[in-house]
């Protein structure tokens, strides 16, 4: 389910696995995506009670938002991942 586009809390979809709620942020970057995104994740899925995050986008992650990402437990799909998962379906 796609959240509103404005005053989302950092989370553009909002997805449902068994009980599980898992808040998804999308980044369409021309450049490496960086802490901000792993911030907004974090907070907006305490908003929504999601006990899963994900950070997804069409290039990389800094160093720094990769280090933030895994001590709050945020799973990261960066460009490989995302065209693994596309190749799959």
């Amino acid at each position: 389910k796609r959240t509103k586009l404005s005053g989302d809390q950092g989370v553009d979809v909002l997805a449902n696995m068994g009980d599980k709620i898992i808040a998804i942020q999308a980044k369409h970057y021309n450049q490496a995506v960086g802490n901000h995104a792993i911030m907004e994740v974090v907070a907006g899925a305490k908003m929504y009670n999601a006990a899963i995050c994900y950070v997804v986008t069409n290039n990389y992650f800094t160093h720094s938002a990769k280090e933030l990402a895994n001590a709050n437990n945020v799973i990261l799909w960066d460009r490989e991942k995302l065209i693994e998962k596309l190749s799959e379906i």
